[in-house]
């Protein structure tokens, strides 16, 4: 049921919650940090005409029908606690106005949104502000800097606004300054400084306060694609020490897949489709979503641990230089990998050295010095291991965390990924 108070709408399905913070949450399924449930939104005079609106119709169809602008239909996803969750859509699909509804900046006509199972729209207004102040961080395509304060004050603003105290705040600012890179601007002013470095802080300002949930509304698209990039790399490396759920709002594809560990595509205040980047590439939902991706790279999707073939053209350090020349002649190659008797991978061995350790008498390979080859973790793209591959003469080495070799991708193996996105076979590679 939707009750309107002030000109707004509010919901209330259920018993209050138990949260000290947040007394008034309705408790649900904790599992995901973030759900949004069946949410609309309805600019109208009369948002509760949403209840004669029937899914299976068409977004024109229904605002001729009734009169009135939908930016939201029936929005439904969970985000996972640490998870990169990136809304992707085009202009007008209604990507900004979801984002908004996540803190209630925009309120929805219908829909729930629950953080750690609790519905943010039971929240009275005092809880809502600390809600927005503790919980969640929003990060702006056009930086939000206040021009007539420092760097420092403008990181320090979102824990001034809480009443910490001033040597504190500004300690926690000079951290946040130092992570996004710009350590020595504490003192400059938002004009003295180029745009990718306004953005980063405005992200410094986010991380200050330490939320659970970064909220981040396309923050990248202003700037010039050398920069954009940077960031992007920026963003990931830190996501790799802070561990935020991040939902991340973009109108760029290749932005989409390169920084989302879930894509969500949205088309007339719906989503379309929901994946995995390499979901989205290789089995779009529908045409909509096929002339998105059907100029991008398979390689930026497929990972090394999908194209790898098994390594059995391999020697253990205890044998002796004659096994390895076996090994070599039995599979038709000139190298093979070494390793010790927990499969950690010491070197490659080629088959004039074997020949040269055999004429010298050498009884067993441990202490030989070989060559060490490429290496790539299963996890990494295979676009990450093209110039690797295309600067050795040997297979690449795929290995786990602890150089344990899982398999070994060759060039015509790799060409093949990109052409037909398909995974290799378990047979050997000629070397």
């Amino acid at each position: 049921m939707l009750v309107e108070f002030d000109g707004r709408w509010y919901s209330h399905l259920g018993s209050e919650g138990r949260s000290k913070l947040f007394p008034h949450l309705e408790m649900a399924d904790q599992s995901y940090h973030i759900e949004v449930v069946n949410l609309w939104k309805v600019f109208s005079r009369r948002p509760r005409r949403v209840d004669r609106i029937h899914s299976a119709k068409g977004l024109a169809e229904i605002q001729e029908d009734l009169g009135l602008h939908i930016a939201l239909r029936d929005v439904s996803f969970q985000v996972e606690r640490g998870e990169i969750f990136v809304v992707m859509g085009l202009s007008g699909s209604g990507k900004s106005t979801l984002v908004r509804c996540l803190t209630r900046l925009i309120e929805p006509t219908r829909g729930e949104v629950r953080f750690d199972g609790k519905n943010i729209f039971n929240l009275t207004r005092d809880d809502l502000i600390q809600f927005r102040r503790r919980v969640v961080a929003m990060v702006f395509q056009h930086y939000a800097l206040l021009p007539h304060r420092r760097v420092i004050d403008n990181v320090a603003y979102g824990l001034e606004i809480r009443g910490v105290g001033k040597q504190e705040r500004y300690k926690a600012a000079l951290e946040a300054i130092d992570r996004v890179g710009l350590k020595g601007w504490d003192r400059s002013f938002p004009h003295e400084m180029s745009g990718g470095m306004q953005q980063r802080v405005g992200l410094a300002r986010a991380l200050a306060v330490d939320p659970e949930v970064l909220l981040m509304d396309e923050p990248f698209s202003g700037l010039d694609p050398l920069i954009r990039r940077q960031m992007q790399d920026q963003l990931l490396s830190l996501e790799t020490e802070i561990r935020k759920t991040i939902v991340f709002i973009t109108h760029d594809m290749n932005e989409a897949l390169k920084i989302g560990d879930r894509i969500a595509i949205m088309r007339d205040g719906a989503v379309v489709q929901l994946g995995s980047p390499k979901e989205i590439v290789t089995q779009p939902a529908d045409e909509y979503v096929a002339q998105f991706v059907k100029d991008v790279s398979k390689a930026k999707v497929m990972q090394a641990g999908t194209i790898m073939q098994n390594s059995n053209a391999t020697v253990d350090e205890s044998q002796g230089p004659q096994v390895a020349l076996k090994v070599m002649e039995g599979n038709k190659i000139s190298r093979v990998f070494l390793l010790d008797s927990n499969k950690v991978l010491k070197g490659v061995l080629t088959q004039d050295q074997a020949a040269m350790l055999a004429s010298q008498g050498v009884a067993t390979l441990e202490g030989i010095e070989t060559e060490m080859p490429a290496t790539a973790s299963p996890d990494d793209y295979v676009e990450d291991t093209i110039p690797m591959v295309a600067q050795t003469t040997h297979p690449l080495a795929v290995v786990d965390e602890n150089r344990r070799l899982l398999g070994q991708i060759h060039q015509r193996d790799l060409l093949a990924s990109m052409v037909e996105g398909r995974a290799g076979d378990d047979s050997i590679n000629n070397t």
